[in-house]
């Protein structure tokens, strides 16, 4: 190729944003047409596909470089074809998560998508590592212009997702990687830039032309949508998109909704005509007829979250998660004269207000009805209002929550902080009550108890077993935690509302082993005695022993739904004829199931090419081998430890996971770039290990970010979103500008040194990453994210030492030779 020809950086710039965009996109996907926890699944395809990259083009490096321009084409038309062909064809396997520990087959449709879905990143990472190669003293400024479009495209994608459908942007993304093929032509000027627009011209045409509905999606048949849409006469009566989920409207006149989730048995009221309503095909909430007639919402008084209304007669109310708003009638039944609801959805708040108002009777509920469109917990930071009652109720899907599809989802609103901060928004002898699905084994409900009775403590409350209360119906449970202790009218009236209903009560104070699993009874009263040991001496060696990890959850490691022990896996497995499997935390398992296929497939296709790889003169020696590969492994799970890390960090503060993801990555990436583009400067003029100097920064702007964040965030909790978005720009910015700047010199160090190396250190570091975004998580469940945060600092400061003692050694060393 002429070495005189100029870098495409504007086409990487824009291969690089659709790459990202992609990456999430297919989280978001995978979110509605199977389970949430597929994004560590889609992570790790993401680096995979990085990852062989890098050691296909080390094997083919000699065949490839001299058809540079041609090889980058057909790498860019390959990776805009395949991100719609390899989900098209994904969505015709037959994989079932649910399945996947007795059915073998399963693990080979899994197989079938890592392999379908791994190409697009395949395609798109040639592009980029073959840029490298092909313009290696130019690394710094196009991996600065790679990190900068991977930025911009994350709030691009968010952008795109506030107006478009999922699939509708799946679309976008490939003609913006068709547009960057033409970009690069131009940049490059290419003899035949005509035939090649005309190619792309058709393409875009062609997909265009394609029936309509031929991108549908296509949900897993145990997504509970799909269930219902079983049901006879069920039609979907509207769609919303948007960054915090598709909305779906489903009505069935013909075999009517009857929404009510925990109802007593005793109830012989009929709910009214109901809406379902599904958030990411999960759900369902119901959107109720009101016709201003309260006494038709009486059958919500038969839920086991009516007990709080019998208890007092709240004059205030605030309602944590509205859903469709059956919380809101429940409180209209009782005749609440103040009502305030918070939701993030804004389609749900919508839809209650305007699009469905006659029918859920808004004009009956506005006057003394309040809906604030806020995340929870952002909410009550800037709020000081008090409340006679926090309700919170059933905040996810029964089947998903029972089978563990949520085991990894990160959740910040049953935390011992969060718990903490619900307690002080109460009005003196005002109660927090919150509703949860009942499995058995219990673990929800203990871990919640455990979870409340640590907060009472931390609030100095230092007899906790007098302001809690727990009943539980056939499938839900009621805790309620009060400002003030139990008095003996209020468990007169407890007693009296489960009598009346037929629900058991796991906990008051003064309860006798003679009052408890009298109507819903189970082997043993294992909530009477779990919550009787959680307030006990021995609540530490309790939750230790118990066959479930029910350790209260906190903000740094927030995975409340994951309930796994591995000491526990071989009894659940010698059950399995005994349906064991339903108690498997699946969503822990996928990712461990995850790791293990990374490790071998890492060490496969990062030590393997070493043998047949084709090597120049003067090759380098086997322990600097070792050193490269070392010093990429140490880096490139740094990064993405950082990354993650901050990403959790910044959903407390935004209030939102969606500008949380969208600020931290475009932060990261973009600062990142303007690092990379000053390395040369840095290698050039300090004294001081360019490598060395950088984790310095990073070394101390994670310690005290340590420190600082929470005070920041504390100070602008009542901050409008804008500022706190640039302040989160602000913190994030000097950590990731010197983050920008270890791999492109390294990188830059190793194509000086052994040429035949640099696709070779790229995979490896894409290797690297793709574990790192799994054992993170794996840490943090089990550690939190502060330690991941010191292991990040950890590997960065191994990596500098790696670097000073070998990479910078070796080159300085064959300069001397060379001049010499």
């Amino acid at each position: 190729m002429d070495t005189s020809a100029k870098p495409p950086v504007i086409s990487i710039m824009l291969v690089s944003a659709s790459a990202l965009a992609f990456e999430v996109l297919l989280i978001r996907l995978f979110s509605i047409i199977q389970w949430h926890h597929f994004a560590y699944m889609i992570i790790s395809l993401a680096l995979l596909g990085y990852g062989v990259s890098g050691t296909i083009m080390t094997l083919l490096r000699e065949r490839v470089m001299p058809h540079y321009v041609t090889a980058y084409i057909v790498n860019g038309i390959g990776f805009a074809l395949t991100i719609i062909a390899s989900f098209l064809l994904v969505q015709k396997l037959p994989f079932n998560a649910l399945e996947i520990l007795w059915d073998s087959a399963q693990w080979g449709y899994l197989l079938a998508a890592y392999l379908l879905l791994l190409l697009p990143f395949f395609f798109v990472a040639n592009c980029i590592v073959l840029t490298f190669g092909a313009f290696s003293e130019q690394i710094p400024r196009i991996y600065g212009f790679d990190l900068f479009g991977a930025g911009v495209g994350s709030l691009v994608l968010i952008y795109s997702l506030m107006f478009l459908q999922p699939q509708q942007v799946l679309l976008l993304i490939s003609f913006t990687v068709l547009i960057a093929v033409v970009v690069a032509m131009l940049e490059m000027r290419t003899d035949y830039r005509l035939t090649a627009v005309v190619i792309v011209v058709i393409s875009i045409a062609t997909l265009l032309m394609l029936p309509k509905g031929w991108l549908s999606l296509q949900m897993s048949p145990y997504k509970p949508l799909s269930q219902y849409m079983q049901v006879s006469g069920s039609h979907v009566e509207r769609v919303l998109s948007g960054p915090h989920g598709v909305v779906t409207v489903l009505e069935n006149r013909q075999i009517p909704f009857r929404l009510a989730s925990g109802i007593s048995l005793n109830n012989s009221a009929e709910p009214p005509t109901q809406y379902a309503l599904f958030v990411d095909s999960d759900g369902p909430s119901a959107l109720t007829r009101y016709d201003g007639d309260r006494s038709k919402l009486i059958y919500l008084d038969y839920q086991t979250s009516a007990l709080p209304y019998h208890l007092s007669n709240p004059a205030r109310v605030l309602i944590l998660g509205m859903g469709g708003g059956s919380d809101i009638l429940q409180a209209e039944y009782h005749d609440v004269g103040n009502i305030e609801a918070v939701e993030m959805n804004p389609h749900l708040v919508e839809l209650l207000q305007d699009d469905y108002a006659d029918f859920a009777g808004w004009a009956f509920l506005q006057d003394h009805t309040r809906i604030h469109l806020s995340e929870t917990r952002a909410f009550l930071a800037h709020n000081q209002s008090t409340y006679d009652l926090i309700q919170m109720s059933l905040l996810d899907a029964a089947g998903a929550s029972s089978a563990g599809l949520y085991a990894l989802s990160e959740n910040y609103l049953y935390t011992t902080e969060a718990l903490g901060l619900y307690y002080r928004r109460l009005q003196p002898g005002g109660m927090l009550s919150i509703t949860r699905w009942i499995k058995v084994p219990p673990r929800d409900a203990l871990k919640l108890f455990a979870t409340a009775v640590t907060a009472l403590r931390e609030e100095g409350v230092s007899h906790p077993e007098n302001q809690l209360a727990m009943i539980r119906g056939w499938n839900t449970s009621t805790l309620l935690i009060k400002h003030g202790v139990f008095t003996a009218e209020d468990i007169r009236s407890l007693q009296q509302f489960c009598d009346e209903r037929s629900f058991d009560v796991a906990w008051y104070p003064g309860i006798t082993d003679s009052e408890v699993n009298l109507f819903n009874a189970i082997d043993k009263p294992y909530f009477y005695e779990g919550a009787r040991a959680l307030l006990g001496k021995s609540a530490a060696a309790f939750i230790d022993d118990y066959k479930f990890s029910i350790s209260p959850a906190t903000d740094d490691r927030p995975y409340y739904f994951n309930f796994f022990k591995w000491e526990s896996l071989a009894e659940i497995l010698s059950l399995q004829r005994r349906a064991g499997f339903s108690l498997i935390e699946l969503g822990y398992l996928v990712l461990v199931f995850t790791l293990i296929q990374a490790l071998l497939v890492s060490v496969l296709l990062v030590l393997l090419p070493l043998r047949f790889v084709p090597r120049e003169n003067n090759a380098p020696d086997r322990p600097y081998i070792a050193a490269v590969m070392l010093y990429f492994v140490l880096i490139g799970l740094a990064f993405l430890f950082v990354e993650i890390a901050f990403i959790q960090r910044f959903i407390l503060f935004l209030g939102d996971p969606v500008y949380a993801v969208a600020a931290v990555l475009c932060g990261f990436l973009v600062f990142s770039g303007l690092g990379s583009f000053t390395a040369p400067f840095v290698r050039r003029c300090c004294r001081i290990n360019p490598v060395v100097l950088a984790v310095t920064g990073i070394t101390i702007v994670i310690l005290a970010s340590l420190w600082l964040h929470p005070l920041v965030f504390q100070a602008l909790a009542i901050q409008t979103t804008a500022i706190k978005l640039i302040a989160s720009v602000a913190l994030i910015a000097p950590l990731a500008f010197f983050m920008g700047m270890p791999f492109p010199i390294a990188l830059n160090s190793v194509s000086e040194r052994a040429g035949w190396l640099l696709p070779w250190a790229w995979s490896v570091n894409g290797f690297a990453s793709l574990m790192s975004a799994i054992v993170a998580t794996l840490i943090a469940v089990h550690f939190g994210f502060t330690s991941v945060m010191l292991l990040a600092v950890l590997f960065y400061s191994l990596a500098a030492l790696v670097f000073a003692l070998n990479l910078t050694k070796q080159v300085h060393s064959d300069s001397v030779n060379a001049s010499s």
